[in-house]
């Protein structure tokens, strides 16, 4: 391509205004269009982002010529049908996380993106942040040693919000677990691996919807603590322990600004503070990966994403998260 590559955004709501601010960071990158089912909100969008185009529906997205990739930040329900429909149009694709709402789902866009040849990433953004690149970076050369223990979790009150919002609702796929919880389990499986046994339970809502789980991942020398929920606030900073030393993610660790090493009874704050939200990471890998001509990234893999969606189903199972529409 000689040109910058060209972004499309399908959905937006308020992640999507986030991702569309750090877009403008990236030299390589530039919005051409965006989509909605409301005109009046896709104009409006497209005039604060200077977009060339705004659709009233996301079939004009997939069929316009000046978009190379759609980055699509609608509920988790919607994923699988837009992305594959994105991909049966010759587009590349990020999409939000979870990629899809079980392994199956998983399973047939990823297929989809294989059997087009064109680019599929799950926008698991954390992957991407500087100060989590650096302590996997760090765990990897061992300088904490062989890790025993992780400590993660993600809270946040949400028990006021309208029951027929995303986060409440299990129609939308709602709940906890996939909307944070994903964060945790991210965590713990780029550090220590999957895991050779869960233990997990549950809370629900009078909804249905799942507001608060806890999580034990067993290794066969580590554990990892895990924890998601709706119901209060929490620190939300990670713990990661070796036989040398401990490193922790400073809150909210899921979009860290730096880490603190505690080692040898001296303890070093280090400042990793992001570029704008922190969103421009994953854009910048995108567009890396497409001027290569790859259909995946090393980092954030299709393997990966499918063995994250398993573990986010073995947890289901023992939780017994299950939503209406799924068979």
């Amino acid at each position: 391509m000689e040109h910058k590559i060209r972004w499309g955004i399908l959905g937006l709501g308020n992640i999507a205004h986030k991702f569309a601010k750090d877009l403008q960071l990236v030299a390589d990158a530039e919005l051409k269009a965006v989509a909605s089912r409301s005109i009046e909100k896709a104009e409006v969008f497209r005039e604060e982002y200077e977009a060339a185009f705004a659709f009233a529906n996301y079939q004009e997205l997939f069929n316009c010529d000046e978009v190379d990739v759609i980055y699509i930040a609608t509920p988790h329900t919607s994923h699988a049908e837009l992305a594959i429909k994105a991909m049966n149009h010759g587009k590349h694709v990020l999409c939000e996380k979870p990629l899809g709402v079980n392994l199956k789902e998983v399973e047939r866009i990823i297929a989809t993106a294989q059997q087009n040849q064109v680019f599929l990433m799950e926008a698991l953004w954390s992957r991407f942040n500087p100060s989590i690149l650096k302590v996997k970076q760090l765990v990897d050369e061992g300088i904490i040693g062989d890790i025993g223990y992780v400590r993660a979790d993600f809270a946040f009150y949400a028990m006021d919000r309208d029951l027929n919002s995303r986060v409440l609702n299990p129609d939308l796929a709602g709940g906890s677990l996939l909307d944070i919880g994903i964060y945790p389990i991210f965590l713990a499986y780029i550090i220590l691996g999957k895991p050779n046994k869960i233990m997990a339970s549950s809370n629900f809502h009078e909804s249905g919807a799942e507001v608060q789980t806890s999580m034990i991942f067993g290794y066969p020398n580590a554990q990892a603590v895990l924890y998601s929920g709706f119901t209060t606030n929490s620190e939300t900073k990670a713990e990661l322990s070796g036989k040398k030393g401990t490193i922790y993610l400073h809150p909210r660790w899921h979009e860290a600004q730096g880490y603190t090493i505690e080692k040898e009874g001296v303890v070093e704050n280090f400042e990793l503070p992001t570029a704008g939200k922190g969103y421009s990471y994953e854009i910048e890998e995108v567009c890396t990966c497409l001027r290569a001509g790859k259909i995946e990234s090393e980092l954030w893999s299709h393997q990966n994403s499918l063995d994250l969606s398993l573990l986010l189903d073995q947890v289901r199972s023992q939780t017994g998260i299950v939503f209406p529409f799924e068979d």
